[in-house]
């Protein structure tokens, strides 16, 4: 699992929360089932089951992967439409193209971010190269869906390219936590992503046995969904595994620890942190579509099938150049 890492954390600016913070509780703990997407990549539902009262402004989040891909087997999505909210997908391992109606897209590969606002809507693909569905390979990333406030939801779209090199690295006191801040702010530092909602969303490693509390905004709802390994959270060390979401109650800080031993293949423990200002809105979701009511919904439908959202470029494909 290499994202973005250094040598040495100590050489990172350190984060902890203030001894005074409010502990958050760990109010439950679900286990993400497993699925497909697209033409058929495998995928963990991180939030599934989970009230959406404590995932907003969040609306889905799916684990791509960590699959090996055999020759000819790498697989994407085709052409397909959003409306009224933010796509982020993030590549751990491996490399993914995109391509959107918008003129936006790239190819995005070990610790790269694409983060596309959907606004009032457009189409898009995302797809291996082709030389990886050749060769096969080693692919793992996350998809996560952000919901637009209603004065946002017919936003013009946007695309931003987050390289890896780019996220804001910090390590906690003794240095035996990597944390990448990828959007929003931690404890000042601010990471590269442009957000209209208010969220962070940080990737952390955390050696065999090192602990991590770190400040955490008062008006965010707080999630920790492990990727790798097994570990702990809360000050109350609820046990959490891979494929497990943590959500957390009320309070300015949150906790997570590694066990002292892990699987041989998984040396670290590895979750994504997110947390976000709800938004507090009536949510109508259909598919591709996140929008206020059950008539913005139809009218995203008859946009779409109009045309009105784009159209397939007449030559389209992606080269796999960065």
């Amino acid at each position: 699992m290499p994202a973005v890492t250094v040598e040495n954390p100590l050489t990172l600016p350190r984060v902890a929360a203030p001894a005074d913070a409010s502990a958050r509780p760990v109010l439950a703990v679900s286990t993400a089932p497993s699925g497909f997407e697209g033409e058929g990549f495998p995928v963990r539902r991180a939030f599934a089951g989970i009230d959406y009262r404590h995932l907003d402004p969040f609306i889905m989040m799916d684990q791509m992967g960590e699959v090996e891909y055999q020759p000819g087997e790498p697989k994407g999505t085709p052409w397909h439409p959003h409306r009224g909210f933010e796509t982020v997908t993030y590549v751990i391992d491996g490399i993914f193209d995109h391509q959107d109606s918008n003129g936006g897209g790239g190819t995005i590969t070990n610790g790269d971010t694409q983060w596309m606002t959907a606004g009032s809507g457009l189409l898009h693909i995302e797809a291996p190269p082709e030389h990886l569905v050749v060769s096969g390979g080693l692919f793992h990333g996350l998809q996560l869906w952000v919901n637009l406030p209603a004065k946002d939801k017919m936003a013009a779209p946007r695309y931003q390219d987050i390289r890896g090199g780019n996220v804001h690295l910090l390590t906690s006191s003794d240095g035996g936590a990597l944390l990448r801040v990828i959007a929003g702010e931690l404890d000042g530092h601010q990471g590269p992503g442009i957000t209209h909602t208010p969220i962070t969303m940080v990737h952390a490693t955390l050696a065999p046995g090192a602990e991590v509390t770190l400040p955490w905004r008062e008006d965010f709802n707080g999630l920790a969904y492990v990727l790798a390994g097994r570990g702990s959270v809360g000050a109350e060390r609820r046990p959490v595994r891979l494929g497990q979401t943590a959500v957390f109650g009320t309070g300015s800080s949150l906790t997570v620890r590694a066990d002292d031993r892990q699987d041989a293949h998984t040396p670290d423990l590895e979750v994504a942190l997110l947390g976000g200002q709800p938004i507090r809105e009536p949510m109508a979701h259909y598919g591709p579509f996140v929008m206020n009511t059950r008539e913005e919904l139809q009218q995203a439908f008859e946009d779409f099938q109009k045309g009105r959202l784009g159209t397939v470029p007449a030559v389209h494909g992606m080269s796999g150049e960065r």
